[in-house]
């Protein structure tokens, strides 16, 4: 037990203590000790030998018994010999204590008292060297089992033995020792064996509770599996608990699998779904449907169709919808989002565009209206038309299309994604037109293709009105299914003269630059919003081609106008000549006023030089424009103040007030522009007197802008 030396088979005990310190002797009157060898017990109760030799030799020489056994004579062989004497003289009652003082080492050799009173002065020794594991033992050889197992106790000393001996004290004693060597097993991070010594005490729910407490679940749940019926609640709290730490760590998968052991499909999708990969999207979507978490299930879907579609994987995204009949809406967007993307794409480009498509998107003719090709899709493979009934009535299909919101267009915006938004309100716009309503159908086709203009692709934008409007007529929606469009409210009029007005400006530029006159005269045509002016007459000089409102360069097409004049009448409508005119006003005064702040901050924090500083404090001197600002001569009659340019500010934005909604909600191309390009054109072209004369008032009275009146002297001479 304490590390005895195996000699012929025999198991000989060294102990550690005064009791057998006999080798002393053996030694003087004998021979040497034969090799021993460590026992199988002892390899595997202590896995660090050699750190235990030191502290054994310690022992052994804190014991009072081996140190009178080694106390220093004439010669060791004498002292044995005076014991000899000295026990012989205690036999016959000479006097002389064994077991205390001086002789406390024939303790050993007298009757029981004197070995217990050598027992209590070997503890005082070891307990003064801090040997407590000494002393269990001491108590343990003297029957005094309670006290051993008290001092293993208080001083974290309990092991495997001493607990095989406890059921020698009784049931109550070996539990509150089992107890006991739990607390000290889990002091030293022995969890899995403290929660088995629980188990020995029938202690099941503790030894679960100390499971989970030091998150070992996986060990926890397999005992409350194994021991406790399947409805218990705590092993829906522990799959509860895992689930959380899981997640927190990043396991969705593994998350997802102890929710659903918990019953928590809700929960299991959600955390599935946070890795917003499509796949994972897609299993988080499947895992809702087959739970019946519709609503969700439908969420998820349209998340991973929409990455999908960004991606455009148009096949699968369809996949993915069409396994849930309720989201036949989405379908049709995405259709209508895939025919848009084929019928917008370069047929020259190296690489297709689309990852995948349908069979219903095969290039087709292109001279036929997108709507009119999308309302026969749809007829075709999805059983949507003017008749059908049901869930796939038309006005129900609008009703839930209406719900989806639509941000507002900006800049910088991909363009797929550009593309996707469009597409929503093309989709309306067919359903529109299949329930007969003019009005929404109008304004619907308006923000299709708005949201390309306003979003910076204006060629593109350009290419779609040419799909929705192959001939160049708003007001029909489709040649193959002709119907001449009629609406009475007023936003649906300005929505239609809106669009009307952005076909005919594209085709006044096709007709400009189909002229090779216009192209060789090199005349220069600043737009009036100073914003891409410059870029638009750069390209016009050099002659590169046929210029948008974005500045961007088409192909020119060669072609008659023969309704010039009529189209043009609908680019020069003074009340929006008035609204751009106020607008542009408004941005030049806030550039203005926030120039003047940005000088008055800057030179009260010392970061201009001297000159700066006196440019700061004099008033705000207004340039005749932004290219001829820096080098133009400053008037005294332009200075402004702070003041004074609030005041403009307001008045224009009064002037914006006073106009019509519709004016500001569905605006036109710009009216000055087109003046100039009217006139341009004028010269090669025959144009009626009265629309010529409409140009040039409108130039008198709207182009204040120095450079157009520069390129518009020619005409206005």
């Amino acid at each position: 037990m304490n590390g005895g030396i195996v000699t012929g088979g025999v198991k000989a005990v060294k102990p550690r203590s005064c009791l057998v310190k006999m080798e002393d002797e053996v030694s003087s009157t004998s021979c040497s000790i034969p090799p021993s060898a460590i026992i199988e017990t002892q390899r595997k109760a202590f896995t660090a030998v050699k750190s235990k030799d030191k502290p054994d030799l310690l022992k052994k020489e804190a014991s009072l018994h081996a140190a009178r056994q080694h106390r220093h004579g004439p010669s060791p062989k004498e002292d044995l010999l005076q014991d000899c004497i000295t026990l012989a003289s205690v036999k016959h009652n000479s006097g002389c204590v064994p077991g205390q003082g001086e002789h406390i080492h024939l303790g050993l050799f007298s009757d029981r008292q004197a070995l217990y009173r050598m027992f209590e002065a070997e503890e005082e020794g070891h307990v003064e060297a801090g040997h407590h594991e000494s002393v269990v033992y001491l108590r343990l050889w003297s029957g005094d089992l309670e006290g051993a197992l008290q001092l293993a106790t208080e001083k974290g000393e309990l092991n495997d033995h001493l607990l095989s001996l406890v059921p020698m004290a009784g049931f109550q004693v070996w539990s509150r020792t089992v107890e006991a060597f739990v607390k000290q097993l889990c002091l030293q991070e022995q969890y899995l064996k403290a929660a088995s010594h629980l188990l020995s005490i029938n202690k099941l729910y503790e030894a679960i509770d100390l499971l989970r407490s030091h998150k070992l679940y996986r060990e926890a749940i397999a005992l409350v599996k194994a021991r406790l019926p399947a409805e218990e609640p705590v092993l829906k709290e522990l799959y509860t608990c895992w689930a959380a730490v899981l997640e927190r760590d990043g396991h969705f998968s593994a998350a997802a699998k102890c929710y659903l052991a918990a019953g928590a499909s809700f929960d299991a999708a959600k955390v599935i779904a946070r890795k917003n990969d499509v796949s994972s999207l897609s299993t988080a979507a499947s895992l809702a449907r087959i739970s019946g978490e519709v609503a969700l299930a439908q969420s998820l879907a349209l998340r991973c169709a929409k990455d999908l579609a960004a991606a455009q994987d148009w096949t699968a995204a369809q996949e993915v919808l069409s396994s849930q009949e309720s989201l036949l809406v989405h379908r049709l967007h995405l259709c209508v989002a895939e025919l848009l993307a084929v019928m917008l794409a370069d047929p020259q480009a190296a690489s297709p565009p689309c990852v995948s498509t349908n069979l219903w998107a095969s290039p087709g003719e292109r001279h036929i209206s997108i709507h009119g090709r999308v309302k026969a899709v749809w007829e075709e493979h999805f059983g949507v038309s003017q008749t059908s009934a049901g869930h796939r009535s038309v006005k129900t299909l609008l009703q839930e299309l209406k719900s989806l919101e639509s941000p507002t267009p900006t800049a910088n915006i991909p363009l797929r994604q550009v593309q996707l938004y469009s597409s929503l309100h093309l989709t309306r716009a067919v359903l529109s037109w299949l329930s007969d309503d003019d009005g929404q159908l109008i304004k619907e086709l308006w923000q299709a293709v708005a949201w390309l203009r306003d979003a910076g692709h204006f060629c593109v934008s350009a290419e779609l009105c040419r799909l929705l409007f192959p001939d160049g007529q708003v007001t029909v929606c489709s040649l193959n299914h002709p119907k001449v469009l009629q609406y009475a409210e007023e936003e649906a009029k300005a929505a239609a003269d809106s669009l009307e007005a952005f076909v005919h400006y594209q085709r006044l530029y096709q007709h400009w630059w189909s002229n090779p006159t216009q192209i060789q005269s090199r005349c220069s045509l600043p737009l009036a919003d100073c914003s891409r002016g410059e870029e638009v007459e750069e390209k016009v000089v050099n002659g590169e081609g046929d210029v948008s409102e974005s500045g961007e360069s088409v192909s020119p097409e060669t072609r008659t106008f023969d309704d010039l004049d009529l189209g043009a009448y609908g680019l020069l409508s003074e009340l929006h000549a008035a609204c751009q005119a106020s607008q542009r006003s408004v941005r030049e005064i806030q550039e203005r006023i926030a120039a003047l702040v940005l000088r008055h901050s800057r030179a009260q924090v010392g970061q201009l030089d001297s000159g700066e500083k006196e440019a700061a404090d004099r008033p705000l001197q207004l340039s005749s424009s932004r290219e001829g600002s820096a080098d133009a001569e400053q008037r005294p009659e332009e200075q402004e103040t702070l003041l004074s340019l609030s005041t403009k500010m307001s008045e224009h934005q009064k002037q914006l007030a006073d106009l019509p909604n519709t004016i500001k909600m569905y605006p036109h191309p710009d009216v000055v522009e087109c003046c100039l390009v009217l006139l341009h054109i004028s010269k090669s072209s025959s144009l009626s007197e009265s629309l010529q004369q409409k140009a040039k008032d409108l130039l008198r009275k709207y182009g204040t802008n120095p450079s157009v009146l520069k390129t518009a002297q020619k005409f206005l001479a």
